[in-house]
């Protein structure tokens, strides 16, 4: 069983900075990615930020250059900063861990954190 625990959300005023923070109950090394998607009311879940276990990272074109996924091994723990806050950031922002299994084929797994509010306003 994977458990995934965010925290880090609140309320910021426009402009400025949180860092989220979600803890694995395992190597976070032991999947394929990491990362952290957002969902606003009445909006679908979108991605945000990802890693691989390769290193590559991917964001979505609303946070370049402003939001960093990061990841600490030794605690097994991803990151994501978030600086340049704006209002349409708001969204409850949940973390995710893939895997691919391919025995006895190919298929993906996604796990999921309960979430934390995220709230940008002034």
């Amino acid at each position: 069983q994977v458990q995934l625990v965010e925290s880090g959300g609140g309320l910021v005023q426009p402009g400025g900075s949180l860092r989220l923070s979600c803890a694995a109950s395992r190597s976070i090394f032991s999947f394929n990615a990491v990362g952290w998607y957002r969902q606003a009311p009445g909006k679908q879940r979108e991605l945000v930020a990802t890693v691989t276990s390769g290193d590559s990272t991917d964001y979505a074109d609303s946070v370049k250059g402003r939001f960093t996924i990061s990841r600490d091994s030794a605690v097994n723990t991803v990151y994501l900063q978030m600086n340049s806050l704006k209002p349409e950031d708001t969204a409850v922002y949940y973390c995710n861990a893939q895997l691919t299994l391919v025995v006895p084929f190919t298929r993906r797994i996604d796990y999921w954190g309960q979430g934390t509010q995220v709230t940008v306003s002034s």
